[in-house]
């Protein structure tokens, strides 16, 4: 469960191909439902809302996640990530996540900075575990190239070309998080006919994310994504490896 809001954001950079240097989102809300399966066990497990609203010369973006009742008795998850991003580029300004999970709590937040190709980003991480002891770091993280967050690389996701991932092709990209900096790769397997939670069938690229630190030593499980092949370029699903079985996320119409 802890990978729920991770998945479904991550449920993603330099432009090796043409990604659009600037986006039009129209104002949205997209619905998803997260799983559980392990062998014949196939379970609903959580809820996500992912929403996007113009402001001005910016996007302002908000992702919320949270698990169900039953599954509350095993690991409670309460999680929202906010952030704002500029319509010229798609270059991410603010980001924040507050999480609430299994009686712990945890928020980052990171602001970014530009000159040039270089990026900055001042993060700051408050924790607090289930005695109420808490922590408090600050880090400053720098990149060249495109970056992103766990929330705004949801959207730079669905401005790539990927009719042009081919041939072993691929977009890499930076991540930040509140304690890390990741190098993100993206390859497209091909176009595939997948079906969704109400039996319609879309047809959809299928995207594989590799994630590594410094020294390309691995440092996330490998992610499968399935995104709409029409001009919204939405996310249809996502699936992600647990210690035992699967997590899958399925956007609903």
């Amino acid at each position: 469960m802890k990978k729920i809001t991770s998945l479904i954001a991550l449920v993603v950079f330099s432009f090796l191909l043409s990604a659009a240097s600037a986006a039009d989102f129209v104002d949205e809300t997209l619905h998803y439902v997260i799983s559980y399966k392990w062998g014949l066990i196939h379970k609903d497990a959580g809820t996500a809302t992912l929403s996007l609203k113009n402001i001005g010369d910016k996007y302002h973006v908000k992702l919320t996640g949270k698990t169900k009742s039953w599954a509350d008795n095993f690991y409670q998850v309460r999680d929202t990530l906010t952030g704002t991003i500029a319509k010229n580029g798609l270059k991410p300004e603010e980001y924040s996540k507050i999480a609430h999970e299994d009686g712990k709590y945890s928020r980052d937040d990171i602001v970014y900075s530009y000159a040039g190709s270089h990026v900055g980003g001042a993060a700051k991480r408050t924790k607090i575990d289930k005695k109420g002891n808490k922590t408090h770091s600050e880090k400053n993280f720098t990149a060249s190239g495109a970056t992103y967050d766990m929330l705004s690389v949801f959207y730079f996701l669905r401005v790539i070309d990927y009719d042009k991932l081919t041939s072993g092709n691929v977009v890499k990209a930076t991540m930040f998080s509140g304690s890390k900096v990741e190098s993100l790769t993206i390859r497209c397997v091909g176009r595939e006919t997948i079906k969704l939670r109400d039996k319609s069938k879309r047809e959809a690229y299928h995207i594989k994310f590799k994630f590594t630190t410094e020294g390309k030593k691995k440092s996330s499980d490998d992610i499968d994504a399935w995104i709409s092949t029409d001009s919204r370029h939405i996310p249809l699903q996502v699936v992600g490896s647990l210690p035992v079985g699967q997590v899958r996320c399925y956007y609903i119409p």
